[in-house]
This record gives C-alpha cells, sequence and structure tokens, in this order.
C-alpha cells in the first residue's frame, strides 16, 4: 500500500467520522423535541347547558289535617286511592262534639225564653206607664179647680217619671235578652262547624300519596292541624325541584329547554321547560344554591313522586358554530408568558370588565382591548374616542380597587363599574352606533348564558413547526367544546390541544466516534 492510498483512507474515515456525529447530534435533537397533540376546528351544533339534580313532585300537593282533636273512629281511603273534593276520607269519633251541639242548643232556648219574660215585663212597663199619665193628668186638672192641693199633683209626676224609667229599662232588658240569644246562636253554630269537622273530607280531585293516621288514634290539634293525608292533586302534571349553583343561576331564564332522566327509567328523557326561578337561597356548608322549578308532563303516570332526576338545563343553543375544544385553549407552550384570558375577564361584548389575575382583579389590558375592540366595531370619530378613553381612564382604578372586595361584594361592585361604563358609552353614541352596540351587548348575553365568551388564545404549528399564538373571541361553551366568534382559525384547521414528552428512539446512548 502506497502513501497515497492510505492518505485517502484516512481522509475517508474522517468524513464518515465527521457525518456520523453530525447524524446523531441531529438525532439526538429530533429526540428530545416536543411532540404536540393536534385537534381540528371544525363547525357544527353546540349546545351551552346546566346540569344538576333534583326531585320529582306534584305541583299541587295537599296536606289534608284536622281541626278539632279526637279519636279516629273511621278511615275511608288508603294510599293510592283516588279521591274527589268533598269526599269523606276519615272520620272523628264524633259524641263529644254531638253533646256541645245539644248543650249550646239547649243555651239558645234558656235565652230565648228568658227573652220572652222579658218582652212581658216591657208590657206591663207600658201599661204602668199609661195609667201614671192619666193620673197625672186627671190629678193637673184638680189641682188646676183646686180641688186637691199642689203635693198630690207632684206625687203623680213622680210616679209617672218612675214608669217612664222602668219602660225603659224593659226595653233595654229585652235588646240585652235579643243579644244573649244571638250569642247563644253563634255558640251553637260553632258547635255545629266542630261537629262537622269531625268528618274529615277531600279538599280537592287527586291521589292519596299518604297516610299517617291508623284507626284508634288519637289526634290533638290544640296547637297546629295534625297532617292525616298528603293527596296530590294531579299526578299528570309534576315538577322537578333542583339546587342551582349560585355560579350557574344567571344562566337560567323562565323558559329554557331542559330534560331530565330517572334512575328507574335508565334510557329514557323526559323534556320540560324552566317554569320558575325562586329567589330565596339555600346556604348548606357555605355552598348557595338556588331552587330552579322545570315542568315534568306525566300523561302515563309513569314518574312517581319523590323520585331523584338528573336535570340538564339548555341555556344556549347554536346550529352551526365554529368550534375548538377546550383543551385548545388551556394548552401553553413550554416559555410562553403566563397570561390566562377568561370569559369572565373579558367580554366580548361592550362589557368592559378587564382581565383577571390570579387575585381576580381587573387588568388595564382587558379594557384596553374592549376599547380598542367598541372603537373599531364602532367606527367612532375622534371626539368619541377621547370621550371613550376619558371613560375607560376613570373606571380604571375603581376595577382595580373591586379586586380586594369580599367575593360577595366583588361581584356586585363589578357589575356596577360595568353597568356605569354600559350608560356612559351608549350616551356619547349615535343611533347607528347605539343599535350596534346593542347587537353587541345582545351578543354578549348569549355567551354569557352558555357559561363563555371572553377572549382566548389557540396555538398552532407555524411553518418553522414552531407553535404560533393566535388570539380568538370566545362564545358558547358546552364543557368540552368552545365557539370561536373571530379569529384567523378555518374550519379543519389543526390546532395544538396539548404537548407529549418526547422520548428517543432507543435507550441506548448515542454512537461513540472514538
Amino acid at each position: 500500500m502506497n502513501k497515497r492510498t492510505v492518505i485517502v483512507l484516512l481522509a475517508g474515515v474522517l468524513i464518515l467520522g465527521v457525518g456520523g456525529y453530525a447524524a446523531w447530534r441531529t438525532w439526538d435533537r429530533g429526540g428530545d423535541a416536543p411532540k404536540y397533540k393536534l385537534a381540528k376546528a371544525e363547525a357544527g351544533p353546540l349546545t351551552a347547558a346546566v346540569s344538576a339534580t333534583g326531585t320529582l313532585n306534584p305541583v299541587v300537593s295537599v296536606q289534608v289535617g284536622s281541626q278539632v282533636s279526637g279519636q279516629i273512629k273511621e278511615i275511608l281511603v288508603d294510599f293510592n286511592s283516588p279521591v274527589k273534593s268533598g269526599q269523606l276520607i276519615a272520620r272523628l269519633d264524633p259524641e263529644t262534639y254531638e253533646h256541645r251541639v245539644r248543650q249550646a242548643q239547649a243555651d239558645v232556648d234558656a235565652a230565648r225564653a228568658g227573652q220572652g219574660v222579658q218582652q212581658a215585663e216591657v208590657s206591663r212597663a207600658r201599661a204602668n206607664l199609661s195609667n201614671a199619665q192619666r193620673d197625672y193628668e186627671r190629678k193637673k186638672t184638680l189641682v188646676e179647680k183646686n180641688f186637691i192641693s199642689p203635693a198630690e199633683r207632684d206625687t203623680a209626676q213622680n210616679t209617672l217619671d218612675a214608669a217612664r224609667a222602668a219602660l225603659a229599662s224593659a226595653e233595654a232588658q229585652v235588646k240585652n235578652g235579643e243579644a244573649v240569644v244571638r250569642q247563644r246562636e253563634a255558640q251553637l253554630a260553632a258547635a255545629r262547624v266542630d261537629l262537622e269537622r269531625t268528618s274529615i273530607k277531600a279538599p280537592v280531585d287527586g291521589i292519596v300519596v299518604k297516610r299517617s293516621i291508623e284507626p284508634g288514634q288519637t289526634v290533638a290539634a290544640s296547637l297546629q292541624a295534625p297532617e292525616l293525608f298528603v293527596i296530590a292533586k294531579n299526578l299528570t302534571d309534576m315538577q322537578v325541584e333542583t339546587s342551582i349553583d349560585e355560579a350557574d343561576v344567571g344562566r337560567v331564564r323562565l323558559g329554557q329547554k331542559a330534560s331530565f332522566t330517572v334512575d328507574a327509567f335508565a334510557g329514557r328523557h323526559f323534556e320540560g321547560e324552566v317554569r320558575q326561578v325562586r329567589k330565596a337561597a339555600t346556604v348548606v356548608s357555605n355552598v348557595v344554591t338556588y331552587t330552579v322549578v322545570i315542568s315534568a308532563a306525566n300523561p302515563d303516570l309513569t314518574l312517581l313522586p319523590g323520585m331523584t332526576a338528573n336535570v340538564r338545563i339548555i341555556t344556549a343553543q347554536k346550529d352551526k358554530v365554529l368550534k375548538v375544544p377546550n383543551a385548545a385553549l388551556r394548552f401553553r407552550p413550554a416559555g410562553a408568558a403566563d397570561e390566562k384570558k377568561t370569559g369572565a375577564a373579558v367580554a366580548p361584548a361592550p362589557t368592559p370588565a378587564a382581565t383577571t389575575s390570579a387575585g381576580g382583579g381587573a387588568g388595564s389590558g382587558g379594557l384596553a382591548q374592549q376599547r380598542e375592540r367598541l372603537v373599531a366595531e364602532l367606527k367612532l370619530d375622534a371626539d368619541q374616542k377621547a370621550k371613550l378613553e376619558a371613560i375607560y381612564d376613570g373606571m380604571r382604578d375603581r376595577f382595580r380597587a373591586a379586586r380586594d372586595l369580599p367575593e360577595a361584594e366583588k361581584s356586585k361592585a363589578q357589575e356596577r363599574n360595568r353597568s356605569e361604563i354600559r350608560e356612559k358609552t351608549a350616551a356619547m353614541l349615535n343611533p347607528e352606533q347605539r343599535m350596534r352596540y346593542d347587537e353587541l351587548a345582545s351578543e354578549a348575553q348569549t355567551a354569557r348564558a352558555g357559561g363563555g365568551g371572553g377572549t382566548g388564545r389557540i396555538w398552532i404549528l407555524g411553518e418553522d413547526g414552531r407553535p404560533k399564538a393566535v388570539e380568538v373571541r370566545l362564545g358558547l361553551t358546552d364543557g368540552s367544546m368552545t365557539e370561536i366568534l373571530s379569529g384567523d382559525i378555518k374550519e379543519g384547521q389543526e390546532v395544538i390541544a396539548g404537548q407529549q414528552a418526547a422520548t428517543k428512539a432507543s435507550g441506548m446512548p448515542g454512537p461513540r466516534l472514538f
């Protein structure tokens, strides 16, 4: 082997070594590169809903009690018995009340007899008065003729006055007797009512769903009416009473569609709608809930009172929207600024709820974004821009102050701030701008009803393979997908929904050249 051949071989080995090292470094770096989970933005229907559990109850449930005390003598209905209004369903022992009626009747008879005696006294008093009047007139004439002395006339005058007083007294006694008769008659009527109340009757048409008494049981109604039966007025029309968390109750409105299931009929869905949102709060272990009543038609009597219902209230619905998985909105690549923008922070309508930080306060960035959006959407002129900037600048400190308030007061203070901004902003707009402003407000309300709204950031893969941020405005959400109202995202476009740590192809170390 000559010297030239040796040089060529050494040069070849050196080239192979350098190339192999470069390939190993490239392989090593590729093994450490992050791998992303991708999802596609898709178009389709989106439904926002609130889920909760509740209890099925009759719309009208009447507790039948007793207004009098006594012993249950007879029970004429049982569980599940259909009853009509006025139907006799139980009877108390009436003997005591029958005696009270007889006693009251005797008192009435005695009062009426006493009234007769008093009437006779009135007649006698009138006769005495008439006699005294004639005697006085006669003696008065005799005195004028000097046949008798004036003293006899005066005596006759006194007798006449006494007769008049006696008649007045007798007439007063008659009136008193009449009052006593009416009093005794009222006592008799009350005794008869109590006797009638020993017969327990159904107050409404319905079905007996509960019976709390047995024959021979003593009922005491001294302080309050004891419960004897519970009658459901109409089991074909029922309702679900469900507890909605205070965070979701603001999205619930009268007339919203709802569906529910019960464990007894798995796989079957029952339809209804929100009939009532009760304003009285229920606080259990510092958890605040509100009762929402949902109608439940039950024509075949399948549903029974007391069943547990799993309720889903549809708060907003759209037939076709551009939507992405919520995981794509939560994703943040390593090294990206930790700026989280939530729907509660930056509202998509002219309600300038500023960006919330970890402390829940208002940030100037959110207000600035809202101001810029209003300028673009409403096409404000220079004078209006200056007024809008003054409004927002004046409210910035108030939003920051609300951040430090207790949670219960914070939301109220922020809502007052937002309301003031809405009023001041609307006042400076012309009719056309105000119409557009109202449309934006309606859009925001719809988004809030769906539990969404605000702005967010989605990451896509750029041409260089690195994540690229895209700012978007959000709409409805169903908990897994969120509507994209605006932003540089198209249907079918892939977005980053997560990151998976990359692993090397082999656990063996890279090749060593020397």
